[in-house]
């Protein structure tokens, strides 16, 4: 079970028509796709149509139909990376929902941050995000890859205009997100995580 790649699932935390968070996640994604024993299942937030009213309710049967896609694939995963813009000094509505919808799947497994937005290059997103996991029995992973300005740090061809900084914040996030994920599997493996 340990030797097996480590899967992790990428999720584009924002569902708008004008984002810019695409650009973001395929440039972490080419840092996931430089290591050998990592498999990445992207998860675009445009794609998943799920309802507002969240799984307090019974889920019509659109939204099931959405579920048997996602769930199945989140529950695969050993950790993930969330790409989340900053809207208005928080992250967005889309992902928040997603989240709620996915209740037990994030449960002891690593959740890494990406983020860009603004002077705080969208800190203020992954520092709500960390209280929300916090209650879900997922563990954060401390460093973080954060874009300050936006679009203005990367260029036309889609690549970071100052790469080494943020290539390098990003192997430390890898490096620590692959330890996490696979200590949890391991513990895991031995005895079942238990959330209360």
């Amino acid at each position: 079970m340990t030797d097996r790649p480590l899967r992790v699932a990428l999720i584009i935390g924002s569902a708008r028509k004008s984002r810019f968070t695409t650009t973001v996640a395929a440039w972490f994604h080419d840092r996931l796709a430089e290591r050998p024993d990592v498999e990445t299942d992207v998860v675009d937030l445009a794609d998943v149509d799920l309802s507002t009213g969240g799984p307090s309710h019974e889920p019509d049967p659109a939204d099931v139909a959405v579920l048997e896609g996602t769930a199945p694939r989140l529950a695969a995963a050993d950790a993930f990376v969330v790409v989340t813009p900053e809207y208005n000094h928080s992250f967005p509505a889309a992902l928040k929902n997603f989240v709620d919808w996915h209740l037990t799947e994030w449960s002891a497994k690593p959740v890494g941050f990406v983020s860009h937005g603004g002077i705080s290059g969208g800190l203020r997103a992954v520092e709500q995000l960390r209280q929300v996991f916090a209650e879900l029995h997922a563990v954060t992973i401390r460093e973080t890859v954060s874009f300050h300005g936006g679009p203005a740090t990367f260029g036309d061809d889609g690549q970071p205009l100052a790469p080494e900084g943020c290539t390098g914040a990003a192997k430390v996030l890898l490096d620590q997100l692959q330890w996490w994920a696979l200590a949890l599997r391991e513990a895991k493996a031995r005895r079942p995580y238990l959330a209360g």
